[in-house]
């Protein structure tokens, strides 16, 4: 965007751009998020910051009035798939805290010097002023979210002491840990447990979401309703679990449990992914809605997500057992996979599992796994590659050598190295012209199956969406039961991709 452009929306106090950039007053000495209600500052006075972290380094403070750490993530970490944006999905997933500087570069593959040059001179801050940015993000969310004690947040923000952490919140906002709690508006939670409410664009199709969840949940690792979800999940220092909930507002609340707190803040990136908070859904709508077969679709579904992936090994997994088969049989088959060989954990009902290590599948899933051989030496073989690190599967991958990876392992072919790229990178602007159900759905709009990859590159950068869209357009398909041969319907937002289908 232009100088003239951001100001723009700033003058508009569009929330659409919250999150996507920051302004800096040189007259005040702070920096807002677009949409702040603040009195609008003079061009002269204006530095527009693509991070907050920029901010920070350049000697602002964040605005008490409209709290920019508040806002949802920048959709471009997705929308990009730069060095920048691989090392901004690092940073909220807690790498640098878990591996420091040397860490992320490696993950990266560039030198710590190199990759400091490239984020100062892309995002305004090298990688530990934008890991101290995500910090202060994810303490003041705790201050006023939680009732926690100031001590664990300090640490369960990824301080290394309570010291740093009082220093980096007044530096940040201008104000003490006590100041900022004073805005708190959350509650404790029983047993342990954190209570959160997550910022999210509008609109935000929960509805869409959490019936994809329930289709595929299995039992044990997952719990899904028409209006939460629930799982269980491997992280850094152990097991942990959350749920995610929408009320009738439309806020979407996160009751998350960890075995240490220092595993929060990757959860709560982890989840954001997963229910693809930081999308710019009025972005999206409007460029989809540009094709009139497609503008009563939007209107109907406003807000459209693609789920992400809970864990980038699981999903390969997942995607790899459900080839050919329907999304009963292949969840059939994944329960019996992690009733096996998943790990027990405490926790409520339907949530004692977590999901198979690849080294579990590896050693033991042809003994539990069923259908053709050729597929199950292929899923075994994935997750024995996976295990040793001879295959790397990560949510920073660069999308081209990942899908050139999955490519190269047996049984694992265009349609599932795409959707592994949709689901785990988040990848914005997948398209699936094999797929049947795209197809199907594409036929229910009236669009031909001839040509319908040229026609869907109309609609990039948002391909990804638009498979969504065709998903759930796919008819209802009579089914009869066994015992009264009744006719019942299947739910559209249910249907599967291609490769979940058979054909």
């Amino acid at each position: 965007m232009t100088f003239d452009e951001r100001y723009a929306a700033i003058q508009s106090r569009d929330g659409r751009f919250d999150g996507q950039f920051v302004t800096a007053v040189r007259s005040t000495g702070i920096y807002c998020r677009p949409s702040c209600p603040a009195r609008t500052p003079k061009p002269a006075n204006v530095t527009f910051y693509p991070t907050s972290a920029a901010a920070h380094e350049a000697g602002y403070r964040a605005c008490k009035r409209c709290l920019p750490e508040a806002a949802p993530g920048s959709p471009d970490w997705d929308v990009r798939g730069d060095v920048a944006a691989r090392a901004m999905r690092l940073i909220a997933d807690g790498v640098i805290e878990r591996e420091g500087v040397p860490g992320l570069a490696r993950r990266l593959g560039y030198s710590p010097r190199h990759l400091t040059r490239l984020l100062t001179a892309e995002l305004g801050a090298g990688p530990l002023a934008l890991s101290r940015a995500q910090r202060a993000h994810t303490a003041r969310m705790l201050l006023v979210g939680t009732a926690m004690p100031a001590s664990d947040i300090a640490f369960a923000s990824g301080f290394a002491s309570v010291r740093q952490f009082n220093d980096t919140i007044r530096e940040v906002f201008g104000l003490t840990p006590l100041e900022v709690r004073a805005r708190r508006t959350g509650s404790s939670a029983p047993g342990g447990t954190i209570d959160l409410v997550l910022p999210v664009r509008g609109p935000f199709d929960a509805g869409g979401l959490f019936a994809w969840m329930s289709a595929r949940a299995l039992p044990g690792v997952e719990v899904a309703g028409e209006t939460s979800f629930a799982r269980t999940v491997r992280l850094a220092a152990g097991p942990g679990r959350f749920e995610v909930r929408t009320d009738a507002g439309g806020s979407v609340h996160l009751r998350a449990t960890v075995t240490a707190l220092s595993d929060l803040a990757a959860l709560v990136a982890r989840v954001r992914r997963i229910f693809d908070l930081d999308a710019d859904p009025l972005a999206i709508d409007a460029a989809l809605s540009r094709d009139p077969r497609l503008a009563q679709r939007v209107r109907a579904i406003p807000g459209i997500r693609v789920p992400g992936a809970a864990d980038p090994h699981e999903m390969l997994i997942r995607a790899m057992v459900g080839q050919q088969i329907s999304v009963a049989a292949a969840r059939t088959a994944l329960t019996a996979l992690a009733d096996a060989l998943g790990e027990e954990v405490p926790g409520p009902p339907g949530l004692t599992r977590v999901f198979p290590t690849m080294a579990a599948i590896a050693d033991h899933g042809a003994e539990v796994l069923r259908g053709p051989a050729a597929r199950i030496r292929s899923i075994v073989g994935a997750a024995g590659a996976l295990a040793e690190g001879e295959l790397t599967l990560t949510i920073a991958d660069d999308g081209v050598d990942q899908r050139r990876a999955l490519l190269a392992l047996p049984g694992v072919g265009p349609w599932t190295a795409d959707y592994v790229r949709m689901r785990v990178l988040g990848d914005p602007d997948v398209f699936l012209p094999t797929d049947v159900a795209v197809r199907s759905g594409a036929l229910a709009l009236g669009i031909p199956a001839d040509g319908l990859e040229v026609w869907a590159a109309t609609a990039a950068p948002w391909r990804s969406y638009l498979s969504a869209h065709l998903w759930r357009a796919v008819p209802a398909r009579p089914i009869r039961t066994a015992a009264a041969r009744t006719r019942t319907t299947r739910t559209p937002a249910l249907s599967a991709p291609a490769e979940e289908v058979l054909t």
